[in-house]
Formats: structure tokens, sequence, C-alpha cells
């Protein structure tokens, strides 16, 4: 490990012992610090879950308020992303079990609402042109609408990786899912969000 990665991984570290210490206390300060830090990423990967903003924001809220409340269990090897997310994942789950038989599929279809999920962002290479930009969000809307149509294991695995930057083992972490598993989700995801992603090619 070079001096380099080895100072951030020393400062993650440091970062992640802070706010471990901040939530044992209840420190309502970092609270504010985190949701301003990590609302736009867990708000998207609630909407990826649910397929529905307005239940989203509700376990968005939810979330946090788990967040405080079980603060002193966060444990400081791990990135507090990995388990902001597991804590969302859980109270989605916990629901679905609670109200209805129903698959996570079945809640997640609604591409044709208006409380679809945020685009799958293809990432933008310097600055584009006004057609580049045309182009590109047309690319976004067909390649989120081919989200909507594969398995839902698969869709939340995709975004976990290629929106949200997770790495395998703490994709693993929030699923619950063995490490083989997730990279056989990866691949078979891309594979069928495939032709989504030749016709915003064309």
């Amino acid at each position: 490990m070079n001096a380099t990665a080895c100072y951030y991984g020393n400062s993650m570290t440091e970062e992640n012992a802070e706010i471990a210490r901040g939530l044992r206390r209840g420190n309502p300060e970092l609270l504010d610090r985190l949701i301003e830090k990590y609302q736009h990423r867990l708000l998207r990967y609630l909407i990826s879950l649910t397929g529905r903003r307005e239940l989203a924001e509700d376990f968005f809220q939810e979330t946090w308020v788990r967040v405080l409340e079980r603060g002193g269990q966060y444990d400081s090897r791990y990135e507090f992303s990995t388990w902001l997310f597991t804590i969302a994942r859980n109270l989605v789950f916990d629901h679905l079990r609670r109200t209805r038989p129903l698959s996570l599929d079945s809640l997640a279809d609604r591409h044709d609402s208006p409380d679809a999920p945020a685009s799958f962002d293809i990432p933008a290479s310097g600055q584009p042109s006004a057609f580049d930009a045309a182009v590109q969000r047309e690319q976004n809307e067909q390649i989120s609408a081919g989200m909507q149509h594969i398995s839902s294991d698969y869709r939340e695995t995709l975004v976990l990786r290629f929106q949200e930057g997770m790495s395998l083992e703490e994709i693993a972490t929030v699923t619950g899912a063995p490490l083989g598993t997730i990279k056989s989700r990866i691949y078979r995801g891309l594979n069928a969000l495939e032709p989504w992603v030749k016709g915003a090619r064309l």
C-alpha cells in the first residue's frame, strides 16, 4: 500500500470512529451533517427499491430515526453508508412482510408513474454541448426504463454498484447475500439490461 492509500485509509477510519462517537452521544450536529451528506444517495436508493417517491420519503425519515435510536450499534470498522443502507433496506423489507404478500418487483413496477425512480445516470465527460446533453438525457431515460423491467434483485445490485459506487463486499453486507451471489446478480443484471443499453447507443 502506498503512502497516499495508507493516508486515505487512516483518514476514513478516523472519520468512521468520529461518527461512531457522535452517534453514541446522540450529537444532533453530527446527525445534521450526515443527513446533508447522504440524503440524495439514500433517497435515490429507497426510490429504486420502492418505485414510489412518497413511500421512499417515508422510509427516508424512518431510517434517520433508526440511526438516532440505534447509533450505539454502528461499528466504525465499516463504512457508515453501508450501515445506513442496511437499515433502510431492512425497513423496506420489514414493511413488505408486514403489510402485503407482494414481491418487491410488484411494488417497484411503477415505470409509467410520475414517481418512477431517478435516472440511471451515465457519467458525463467534460462539458457537453446542448446536443450532447439532450442525447445523454435520452440515453439515461432509456436505461432507466430498462432498469424497471429487470429483476428487483438485479436492479438493486446495479444501483448500489454503479450509482452508489459500493464495493462488492459492501453490497453483500447491505443485502445479506453471499459475495458470489452479488457477482452473479451484477453479471446477469447487466446482461438483462443490455437491450436497453444498446437502444440508448443507437
